[in-house]
Order: C-alpha cells, then structure tokens, then sequence
C-alpha cells in the first residue's frame, strides 16, 4: 500500500482516482488547490503525486518547481487535458516521473504509477546510502587465515542471522565496518546497510540524521525528514564510533534499543523501527562509564555479541594475503599495474608497528603504487616513519646517516605534493585519492604553500 496525493480541482473527476487508487489498496489523500497540496506536503511526504495542470490558484507546472526543489522528492505524474507538447517537455524536463493525458486509460494509469513507485523506492534506497563510502572490497569479504580471524569469522556466522546487537571494538582501521557490512551481507535482512559516523556531525544533526525532524523543529527545517532507524526498516543501522555519542543521544538510543520506538526532532507521533543495530568505537566504554561519559545500561544492551578486531601489529601472518587483496583493489581504482613487492620492501613492512592498522597499509600501499615505475613495489616508495625501538631490518648497529627525522607534517607535504604530480594538478582525482574534500585540499595546498 502507498500512500497517494491527488492534486486535482475535478472534485468528481478526483472521487474517481481515489476510488481507483482505493481498489488498488493505496492510501489516496486529495488537494483542490495549490495551497492544500502545499499543506499535504507539509504534513506528511506521500510515495507518489498525481499532479493537475489547471488549478484554481496556478499551475500545477509551478507545483512541480516546487516538489522538485526538496530532494529527495517523490514521484510526480502530470495528469491533464491540456494538448501541449512544450508542457509535456517542460515538465519531464524539471523531472516529472511521467505525463498523462485525459481521458485517464486505467491500464496506463496503473502501469505508470507501479513504475513510479518501483523508481521511487529505489531512489530512496540510493539517497540513503549516498553518503556511504565508495566500497570497493566485497560485501561480507573478511581478509586473513590467522586464529583471531577464524574465531572472528566463527562468531559472525553464529550470529549474523539473529536480531541481536553487536558492539565491535578495535583500534582506528582495524577494519570494523568490514565486519559489520559482513553481519548485514549473512544476516538476510532485505533492508538497507546504513553507516553513521557518530563524530562527523554536531549533537542536533546528528539527532536529525538518527531520528529525523519535522518541519519547521529547528531553522533550515523546511519539510519533514525521515531519520535513518525509518530508513533501515528491515535492515541494519551501523553507529561507527559510539563512544562520541553525546550523553543526551544515548538515552534516546537506548530506549529504541528497549522499546523499538522513538520520536523525530519536533515530534510527538511515536515511530517505530526494526532496524538491527551495530556500534563501534576505538574507546573504552567501561574507562567511559567509570568517568560518567558513556550510559552503562546503553553499554549492555549493547554489548550483547562483542568482536574484537585484533590490530594489524597482531596479525602479520596475514600481511601477504591482506597486501594481494589491497593492491587487486588500488590497480583497479587507480589504474595502476603493480603485482610484486621487492623483498626489502617486505622485509621493512614486516617489522613495522603500523599504528594505522589496514587502513594505513591501504595508503601507504596506494601511494606507492601510484609513484611505482615498473610492476614492483620497492622499499623506497614505502615512506614509512623510522619509529624508536625499530631497527631498519638493513641497518647495520650503527646509527643510519641517512635517516630522516622528520615530522608528520613534513610527510603529509610531500605526500600531497606527490598525489598532486601524479594527477597533473587535477584536484578531482587528488581528492579521491587521498580521501578528503575538495575544500580540505585548498586549506593543505595554502597551508604547505603547494601552489
């Protein structure tokens, strides 16, 4: 069943659609004017709109401009006995699902609005996931035969298929979403995998971003919002770094975590959700809870299945496998043909402490297969910090001449510079590569005086 807006000033000719829609299990609502359907909207947004062109205060061309002017918007089919082609042009070029003329064909009426509701499912799916990172690596695919691993992969398919929560631990670039996307990919949900970074956004956008608003709840709250626990319905939410959560957040989501409902911000109708719910963080929750920062009734309903994510210092038995899946990854995004690492080259990885995890090995991996000039990863492309207490697995006992004390800024100045050559100055593509906004690279370019 969808829910219908009728924009038509035929009061009989509007009776007929909601009794069609009706017959066809919807949920018809209807507006005689501009000014009801702008009230329609701002209660509540419908799955589809069935739009008239000549109405008492405008028309409905007008209404489209303003439907179209709020992503994400739902479906508009123009319906109208007006015989113009420039009309028609007009409209799906403002981005009218479809155009039909009167008198309505009922087959062609339903035909349309199965293909728009179809089409506007799918599009809410993709808006949902627009800010998930491009991923590249294969859903559910967990890299490495080292025993912590196993134990890991044994946990994952004891409980992928419950509703439980899971709370997953492990330092920076351990690899956390890896495993939740993994939970999701076995866990045969049909509904969306939904990431939110808990330390990307301030206190009251991310209440918005969780729980969605109503209009007019804070400014620049111009229409009604689902939140993403609306969104993930059958689906999983992942709350990546939990333990930033402010505390007023964290009563809201432990009584979703009870009870399954919640309010948008401004709201007062109760919501439900069944979205499964995954958490990580890179803090200690317990250290939290003992400093009053983190709930320590949240920290259990949580808590119910916790994995932890060993570090990469931890599992350098899986450095060769983990090394082939990344570069198969980095060749294919960045065009790059590297198969081999010189011996050295491993030899220096495998002594390094790698505080990044495998998400600095990515980096350091990419980098190197950018400014590679044969098939070959060699030791000096690597760029890895000398650390104290590690010996250069070439150096001799005495000290190297040739080492380089040199800060992180220095590193991440000729780290830019180096992207930069490579693409020719083009910021697009220097951005994707180095993972950050096209506003952050300026502020580094004016820092570092690049340009």
């Amino acid at each position: 069943m969808a829910k219908i807006l009728i924009i038509e000033d035929d009061e009989v000719f509007s009776e007929l659609l909601v009794m069609h829609m009706e017959d066809r299990n919807h949920e018809p609502q209807t507006a005689h004017t501009l000014e009801q359907a702008r009230e329609r909207l701002a209660e509540s947004i419908p799955d589809a709109i069935l739009l008239d062109q000549q109405l008492p205060d405008g028309f409905g061309i007008d209404m489209l401009k303003e439907i179209v002017a709020q992503p994400p918007y739902p479906p508009v089919i123009m319906i109208t006995g007006v015989s113009d082609n420039k009309l028609v042009i007009q409209a799906m070029g403002l981005g009218a699902h479809d155009f039909i003329r009167k008198p309505v064909d009922e087959i062609e009426l339903d035909t349309t609005l199965s293909n728009a509701l179809k089409s506007h499912r799918l599009s809410r799916q993709v808006s949902a996931i627009t800010h998930a990172e491009d991923y590249q690596v294969d859903i559910g695919q967990i890299i490495g035969t080292s025993p912590s691993i196993l134990e890991i992969c044994k946990t994952l398919g004891s409980v992928a298929s419950s509703n439980a929560p899971v709370l997953i631990t492990g330092e920076s670039g351990t690899g956390k979403e890896v495993v939740a996307r993994a939970l999701h990919h076995h866990s045969g949900r049909t509904g969306l995998f939904l990431p939110i970074n808990c330390s990307a956004l301030v206190e009251n956008l991310l209440e918005s971003e969780l729980f969605g608003h109503e209009k007019g709840s804070f400014t620049g709250a111009i229409a009604r919002k689902e939140g993403k626990f609306e969104q993930a319905v059958d689906g999983t939410l992942f709350l990546d770094e939990l333990g930033e959560m402010p505390a007023s957040l964290q009563a809201k989501l432990l009584r979703v975590l009870q009870e399954g409902s919640f309010e948008r911000v401004g709201g007062t109708q109760t919501q439900h959700s069944n979205a499964r719910i995954l958490a990580a963080t890179n803090r200690d929750l317990k250290a939290m809870i003992g400093a009053g920062l983190f709930r320590e009734d949240l920290f259990y309903r949580l808590n119910v299945v916790h994995i932890h994510l060993p570090p990469l210092r931890e599992r350098m038995g899986d450095m060769p496998l983990l090394t082939e899946h990344l570069l198969g990854k980095i060749n294919n995004k960045q065009h790059t043909a590297v198969k081999h690492l010189a011996e050295n080259t491993w030899r220096r990885m495998k002594v390094y402490s790698w505080p990044g995890n495998i998400r600095e090995l990515e980096n350091i991996l990419t980098r190197a297969a950018i400014l590679a000039r044969s098939d070959t990863i060699t030791e000096d492309l690597l760029a890895l910090p000398e650390e104290p207490g590690h010996e250069h697995p070439d150096s001799k006992e005495e000290a190297l001449p040739s080492l380089r004390l040199i800060s992180l800024e220095v590193i991440e100045q000729e780290h830019i510079r180096a992207i930069l050559e490579h693409t020719r100055w083009h910021k697009g593509k220097t951005c994707e590569i180095l993972g950050i906004s096209r506003p952050a690279l300026d502020r580094k370019i004016t820092k570092y005086a690049l340009g």
